[in-house]
C-alpha cells in the first residue's frame, strides 16, 4: 500500500478543539474525512480531539474566502461549528489564504462573516456574525410544532427538565438548571440527544444563570460527548435566555474551556472569542 503522508494542524477556540486539514495543499475528500474522522480524534491512540474541519476552496468563490465542512468524533457532519470556524478564520488570514477583514466563511449554514482582532499581526480573536436564529420547531427540526419552544418538558431517567429548542443552523436543546456541577451530563446528555423529538439528533446545553448578564453552560455536542466549549450552543444560549426571559441580549457566557462574549441584537447573534494553535504535525494514514 502506498503510503499517504497527511500534514495538519490542531487548533483550539477555548478548548473545543479540533484536526483541521488545509485542503489547497492536501488531498483529503470528504468521503476519507468521514473515515478519518473517528480514528484521528481518539485521544488515546491517535492524534485527538472533538473532530476534523477541512479548510478548502470556496464553492462561491464571488461571494466567500473559504469554506468550512465540519465532522464530529463519530465521523457524521454538523453544519456548523462556532468555536471551530473563528480557528477557520484565523488560520485563513494567518497563514496568507486570504487577508481579508471581515472574512466570509462558506458553511453549511451559509455564508458567514467573520471579523477578525489582530495582534502582532496574527488573529487573536474573531466575532463571527452567527445570523439568525431559527425557532420554528419544525425547521429546527423538532417533531414540536410550536414557534418558540419554551420550556417545553422532557422526561429522562424518570425526571422531568424543560428545554427551550434554538437551531444555529444546528439543533440546539437549552436546560436551565440551577446546580450545574452535580449533573450527570453524560447519562442525561446522551439520552436527550437521541431522543425521538430530535429527528436529527440535537447538542445539548446546561445552563446555570449568574445575573442577567452572565452564565456558566455545560455542553454536550452531537457525535462527540460532552465538550469544554460549543460556539453555537453558546449563541443558542444567548438566544433561549433572552426569548425566556432569563437574561439580557448581550451576556458573558463562562463554558469549561473559557469565556465567550453573545450578542443578540438586529435578530442575529454576534460571538466573541480566541482562537489558537495547538501544534502541527503529520501522520500516516496507511498505518492506521
Amino acid at each position: 500500500m502506498t503510503n499517504k503522508i497527511l500534514s495538519f494542524t490542531k487548533m483550539h477556540g477555548i478548548g473545543n478543539d479540533y484536526i483541521y486539514i488545509d485542503c489547497f495543499k492536501e488531498d483529503f475528500t470528504i468521503k476519507e474525512a468521514k473515515k478519518y474522522a473517528p480514528i484521528l480524534s481518539d485521544r488515546h491512540f491517535s492524534i485527538g480531539g472533538d473532530g476534523i474541519i477541512l479548510i478548502m476552496p470556496s464553492e462561491k468563490n464571488d461571494k466567500a474566502d473559504v469554506r468550512m465542512r465540519m465532522f464530529n468524533a463519530d465521523g457524521s457532519e454538523s453544519e456548523m461549528c462556532g468555536n471551530g470556524i473563528r480557528c477557520v478564520a484565523k488560520y485563513t488570514y494567518d497563514k496568507g489564504i486570504s487577508k481579508n477583514n471581515p472574512l466570509k466563511i462558506e458553511t453549511l449554514r451559509g455564508i458567514l462573516e467573520a471579523k477578525l482582532f489582530i495582534k502582532n499581526g496574527e488573529v487573536d480573536s474573531v466575532e463571527i456574525n452567527m445570523d439568525s436564529p431559527i425557532l420554528e420547531g419544525l425547521k429546527i427540526p423538532t417533531t414540536i410544532n410550536k414557534n418558540p419552544i419554551i420550556d417545553e418538558p422532557i422526561e429522562i431517567n424518570g425526571k422531568k427538565y424543560l428545554f427551550t429548542a434554538v437551531s444555529m443552523g444546528n439543533p440546539h436543546a437549552v436546560i436551565f438548571v440551577d446546580d450545574l456541577e452535580n449533573l450527570d451530563i453524560s447519562s442525561i446528555g446522551k439520552l436527550i440527544e437521541n431522543n425521538s423529538i430530535f429527528p436529527n439528533r440535537t447538542n445539548v446545553e446546561f445552563v446555570e444563570i449568574i445575573n442577567k448578564g452572565e452564565v456558566r453552560q455545560r455542553t454536550w455536542e452531537r457525535g462527540s460527548g460532552e465538550t469544554l466549549a460549543c460556539g453555537t450552543g453558546a449563541s443558542a444560549v444567548c438566544v433561549a435566555g433572552f426569548i425566556s426571559e432569563r437574561t439580557e441580549s448581550k451576556i458573558l457566557n463562562h463554558l469549561l474551556g473559557g469565556d465567550l462574549t453573545l450578542d443578540y441584537r438586529d435578530g442575529k447573534v454576534f460571538m466573541k472569542g480566541e482562537a489558537r494553535y495547538s501544534f502541527e504535525g503529520k501522520i500516516n494514514l496507511s498505518n492506521l
